[in-house]
């Protein structure tokens, strides 16, 4: 059977810790003579995580891992993941929320089919997904966002939205993905006589 992408994460164990590292393409000059900065902000927006996982005990699961990192064949293929931290969100979230209006990018999401007239509809911070298969992108809430009387929303997103999603598309807010790659190749592993393994992965956002 061909391998296609993305894969999924092996199930088990769960994330230990992860450190994000949210990349973000800005230039700044300082002018040596008055301090005053000048700022360039470009388009690039990414997420990149450093994924340490506990030892893993069971020769099962260590030999699903190593299949995983082979089949992604290092820096060539990709797999979806989430935010592990992510409880689902801490707005009101009610309604079935979809995108109002095509061919929308940028910082700003128009959308709409949200319970009408709720404060907090959702909150900074809370995660959402846009897109599918190998598009699906997670974002986060920049600010609190309240729907109006027919349900409407604008959401302002980090990172900015650089695929328009097609208008009327459903927006996912129970397990939003994205798409990650190995920038560093199949990982180095640590295998004791045992048998238990221990495991720590550099990702990268995968755009296209």
């Amino acid at each position: 059977m061909t391998i296609t992408f993305p894969l999924s994460l092996p199930a088990k164990p769960g994330v230990k810790a992860i450190r994000w590292r949210e990349m973000t393409k800005v230039g700044v000059s300082v002018s040596p003579f008055t301090f005053q900065r000048q700022v360039q902000r470009g388009q690039g927006q990414a997420w990149a995580a450093d994924i340490t996982l506990p030892k893993i005990r069971d020769r099962a699961i260590v030999a699903e891992w190593q299949a995983f990192l082979l089949a992604l064949n290092g820096s060539q293929g990709y797999f979806a993941m989430g935010d592990p931290d992510n409880f689902g969100p801490r707005g009101v979230a009610t309604g079935s929320p979809v995108i109002d209006g095509a061919d929308q990018i940028g910082q700003v999401l128009q959308t709409t089919g949200w319970t009408e007239s709720v404060t907090g509809i959702l909150k900074k911070g809370d995660c959402i997904g846009l897109g599918s298969g190998s598009t699906a992108r997670m974002h986060k809430l920049l600010e609190d966002a309240d729907s109006d009387s027919n349900g409407d929303a604008a959401l302002s997103l980090w990172p900015r939205v650089v695929v328009s999603p097609a208008n009327g598309s459903a927006i996912e807010l129970d397990d939003p993905k994205s798409m990650f790659w190995l920038p560093d190749g199949i990982p180095e592993r640590d295998i004791d006589r045992l048998g238990d393994m221990e495991l720590s992965l550099r990702v990268m956002e995968h755009l296209v």
